[in-house]
């Protein structure tokens, strides 16, 4: 199993940026794929970016293309995500979450995630 904790949540103003980072630890981390997720109050948990293990395949939620950008550190074990030109919709639990193999078409399915973080808070204020 992996560990994960996210930080670098906090409150920011519309328009500001924050970067969050994910750090994994536990068993080999070979071949993970890691993803980040969001859930705002009362909605359920939503797709926002994911990274392959290489790190030099990306995907993301339509709603934060081109404001947000996941990118993996150079021993592979953290994740992070820099978000730019947040806006009040932003706003939400972010979370870190890890799975190996699975296909394409499920990369943004909660269910397809076994490892999760105790996710962090990110707010905007409007």
């Amino acid at each position: 199993q992996v560990q994960l904790a996210e930080s670098g949540g906090g409150l920011v103003p519309a328009g500001g940026s924050l970067k969050l980072s994910c750090v994994a630890s536990g068993r080999s981390l070979m071949g993970y794929r890691m993803s980040w997720f969001r859930q705002a109050p009362g909605k359920e948990r939503e797709f926002v970016a994911t990274i392959t293990w290489s790190g030099e395949i990306t995907s993301y939620a339509d709603s934060v293309k081109g404001r947000f950008t996941v990118s993996r550190g150079n021993t592979k074990n953290t994740v992070y995500l820099e978000m730019n030109s947040l806006k009040s919709e932003d706003t939400a639990v972010y979370y870190c979450a890890a799975r190996v193999g699975g296909t394409l078409d499920t990369v943004s399915s909660v269910s397809t995630y076994r490892d999760w973080g105790q996710g962090t808070q990110v707010t905007v204020s409007s």
